[in-house]
């Protein structure tokens, strides 16, 4: 069937649609803010700064990794000198309310998708706005594995790298809650958006703006970009940055396999309205 036309709405209704897309987006970030703003013992002392103690889940899992198949003990995290401190009259409360925020905006998500979703679909054909459930699903599925993906692996890595990272024996760490704070948000976020990847190869493919031989032809320098990211946000070993690509690079090749399937479709509905 075909697209609705978008003449239909002025300019100023579009604007008015993103206008109340914003504004319901923000209201749901600030009701999830709000609640993680009562629990900030939990957020604080048992999730953010999880990373910062050996027996943390990640140190442990790659310790035990490392012994059962006979690896470097490099992966085996014994101590972390990470002393943090807050150097702001209000800094504790400014890091506390921008964190609240930040998990807010994580468990959002999926409402944020819907909006973005009912935004879009008027210029979608009908039998692709059956698709809104699996799209909500599939995205935020991918940003939750993201964001788990960056806070039990990225975050834990740098941590433990920067925490042990010597230039010399002059300089003593004392780290400023904000650097720690945006290091976690950064690990999390960035990652959570990152394996979204697949779902924007879908959408540039069907702008006509990516094709799968375009991607293919780039994989290699792909690679070696995930490499050097891994290498500077990764211990300098080949192990962890190993960990850290293998991840990204299955997404991409998901992603050829994604815009291969568009335009086979695509090519297919040509044919047939050509014949």
């Amino acid at each position: 069937m075909a697209k609705k036309n978008m003449a239909e709405m002025s300019f100023l209704d579009h604007l008015e649609e993103l206008r109340w897309l914003l504004i319901r987006s923000t209201i749901a970030i600030l009701a999830g803010a709000t609640i993680a703003f009562f629990f900030s013992d939990f957020i604080f002392n048992e999730i953010i700064f999880g990373p910062k103690s050996v027996d943390f889940f990640t140190y442990e899992f790659f310790c035990d990794i490392s012994e059962k198949f006979g690896l470097d003990e490099s992966l085996c995290v014994k101590e972390i000198n990470l002393p943090i401190q807050n150097r702001e009259m209000g800094g504790q409360f400014s890091i506390h309310l921008w964190t609240s925020i930040t998990v807010g905006f994580i468990f959002s998500f999926p409402f944020i998708l819907w909006e973005i979703w009912k935004f879009i679909s008027p210029a979608l054909y009908d039998s692709e706005k059956k698709y809104a459930s699996a799209f909500i699903i599939i995205s935020s599925l991918l940003f939750f594995i993201g964001v788990l993906f960056g806070y039990y692996i990225i975050a834990p890595l740098s941590v433990q790298f920067f925490a042990s990272y010597i230039v010399s024996t002059e300089i003593n760490n004392s780290i400023d809650i904000t650097s720690y704070i945006s290091l976690m948000k950064t690990s999390a976020i960035a990652s959570g958006l990152l394996f979204e990847l697949p779902i924007i190869i879908y959408f540039l493919t069907k702008l006509g703006l990516v094709t799968p031989d375009f991607l293919r032809k780039y994989r290699k320098y792909t690679l070696v970009i995930v490499l050097i990211l891994s290498a500077i946000i990764t211990p300098p070993d080949i192990i962890s940055q190993v960990i850290v690509a293998i991840p990204i690079m299955i997404l991409y090749e998901i992603s050829i396999l994604i815009s291969a399937t568009v335009m086979k479709k695509q090519n297919k509905t040509t044919d047939l309205t050509n014949y």
